[in-house]
């Protein structure tokens, strides 16, 4: 195990929650395995790989969905969200290359399962959820957990967190349809972004990179999130950055 994974297990709880049995570490594992290691995903960074084995996904689902928490699709949370299918989660993590010492932005909280995969890796993590139920509810689940480094905070993800900027890397688990340019001004040079962008059945997941304060932008792969609200919304077409 490298240095990355020792740091990021220290980080969570042991055991996560009480209600976590041998048949639950089993599904993790047999995920890993069947579905993240699978031939053709390339899933290969090996502390994301222990954190998504680690971390307990059934307990950020209602309670009548937990006999689906290890299957590798999305599941609705309420309010309209979803949590993510873990390959997302995990292929969106190892592109962003975390490092122990790293500060991260996540926006769209929801579950709080994406912050809680983080929370294993980095030495920080900051939060933003602009559904407030959701934001109390992963709080909570968090704290129950013992990821004590994330911090999550109720508002527009659009904004960013611009008094804890700079961030080494931002993750954005909602779809705007242009790059938020308060995100890409809080990126610190060499950081990375990863979002998906476009509108609904149109969504492409794109790596952003700062390279000598210019944006690279790479495309990934299709993808299908819950669109981003907010001040990303807001504005016309004519006052969309266009990144």
């Amino acid at each position: 195990m490298t240095k990355s994974a020792v740091h990021g297990l220290a980080a969570v709880g042991n055991p996560p929650l009480a209600g976590d049995g041998p048949s639950d570490a089993a599904e993790r594992l047999h995920l890993r395995r069947a579905q993240l290691e699978a031939p053709g995903r390339d899933l290969r960074h090996e502390p994301v790989l222990a954190a998504m084995e680690r971390i307990p996904r059934h307990s950020f689902l209602p309670t009548q969905l937990r006999p689906l928490a290890y299957a590798d699709r999305p599941l609705p949370i309420g309010f309209g969200q979803t949590i993510s299918q873990p390959y997302l989660v995990a292929f969106m993590t190892s592109a962003l290359d975390p490092e122990p010492g790293h500060r991260i932005l996540e926006v769209g909280t929801g579950s709080g399962y994406q912050a809680a995969i983080l929370s294993c890796l980095v030495r920080e993590i900051y939060s933003i959820e602009i559904v407030e139920p959701l934001a109390l509810r992963a709080r909570e689940i968090l704290s129950q957990l013992g990821c004590r480094n994330v911090q999550i905070k109720i508002g527009d993800g659009y904004q960013g967190w611009p008094e804890a900027a700079p961030f080494d890397a931002i993750i954005v688990t909602c779809a705007p349809d242009h790059l938020p340019k308060p995100l890409a001004g809080q990126l610190k040079e060499g950081g990375r972004m990863i979002l998906p962008i476009g509108p609904a059945g149109e969504q492409t997941l794109r790596l952003v990179k700062k390279i000598n304060g210019q944006i690279q932008i790479k495309t990934c792969l299709p993808v299908r999130f819950v669109p981003m609200t907010g001040e990303a919304q807001n504005l016309s077409p004519a006052n969309k950055p266009n990144l």
